[in-house]
């Protein structure tokens, strides 16, 4: 690949796997090219791979150092693996280097949040274990899955604010996990509930509106992030942690093979076995009519839906608002 190639945010946005994918290809083995480094974290940082993230931003701020943004992708990343303090400085430092990058602040000020919320430096001292996670919605609520096995229900706790989700538990291997999420639109707190599987902890949180999220959480992130949801084939770097992450997983998936879903988690099951197993038109007919409708309407049918522009038919008891 020609070495002037150029890999804006946008281009990023649009696609974080392809994108992730063109630069493993242009670093190659040297990995030696600082702009396409700190890229390439932000790429990681939008399919929440954030201990890849960290050490691409690290390796960019070696490679060049009066680099601002690469203190600002090595200090999200920091923070969304609880490491408070590291990612602070990193804030701090990136806003002395570069103090029209306005981000800088809001990010510290989030830093300062927890660590008043926390009221010790315990949090800052110690990164959180980094569980996989995902979530996805439907036109009434979101939920969002922590792929945890056999936790406890004395060890779980999980609160809700209007645009606030807080998780903390004691995983079985003893270790704290805590998650905090500023979400992108309001929920319910009160119609909003959790329940603990043997293979996962299931959070679902009741809209407001029946509006589709393009993102789980909200302002504070980076501008114009498109996709937050991570790629299935994306583990955390063994860099941090030996476990063994497939066979984790595929234990996983076996288990929930066996378990039986109901409601949302149901249909979302259904839904995403229809479009696996479909023709590329179904497929097609899916994703269009998905996109048309605000997330509204789900068709298999591309000779009806192809050759029109579907429009958005939320249910009777919900308003739509186009944001």
């Amino acid at each position: 690949m020609a070495s002037d190639r150029s890999f804006s945010d946008s281009f990023i946005d649009e696609d974080p796997k392809r994108a992730l994918q063109e630069l493993d290809v242009a670093l190659g083995e040297k990995a030696d090219n600082a702009d396409w480094l700190c890229q390439r974290a932000y790429a990681h940082i939008l399919l929440q791979d954030y201990n890849r993230a960290a050490d691409d931003a690290k390796k960019a701020q070696q490679l060049q150092p009066g680099m601002a943004i690469a203190f600002l992708r090595k200090g999200i990343a920091e923070y969304h693996l609880n490491n408070i303090s590291d990612a602070q400085q990193a804030f701090t430092a990136g806003k002395g280097l570069d103090d029209s990058i306005e981000a800088f602040e809001t990010w510290i000020k989030r830093c300062e949040e927890v660590t008043t919320q926390n009221g010790t430096s315990t949090l800052q001292q110690t990164a959180t274990p980094h569980i996989k996670h995902d979530w996805y919605q439907t036109e009434s609520q979101v939920t969002v899955t922590l792929m945890v096995k056999n936790a406890k229900k004395e060890d779980v706790a999980v609160t809700f604010e209007e645009k606030e989700l807080n998780v903390r538990m004691k995983l079985p291997s003893g270790e704290d996990y805590c998650r905090h999420i500023h979400l992108l639109h309001p929920v319910v707190p009160e119609q909003s509930t959790f329940k603990i599987l043997s293979t996962k902890v299931e959070i679902k949180m009741k809209k407001t509106e029946a509006i589709r999220w393009e993102k789980l959480e909200g302002e504070g992130i980076l501008p114009n992030v498109k996709h937050f949801a991570p790629s299935p084939n994306q583990y955390p770097s063994s860099s941090h942690y030996t476990r063994n992450w497939d066979k984790l997983v595929g234990d996983i998936k076996e288990e929930e093979k066996n378990e039986k879903m109901e409601g949302d988690a149901a249909l979302n099951s259904l839904f995403q076995q229809i479009y696996s197993d479909g023709s590329d038109e179904v497929k097609r007919a899916m994703n269009k009519s998905f996109m048309e409708s605000g997330g509204t309407v789900l068709s298999t049918n591309w000779l009806d839906v192809g050759k029109r522009k579907v429009d958005v038919n939320p249910p009777d008891d919900m308003e739509w608002k186009k944001y």
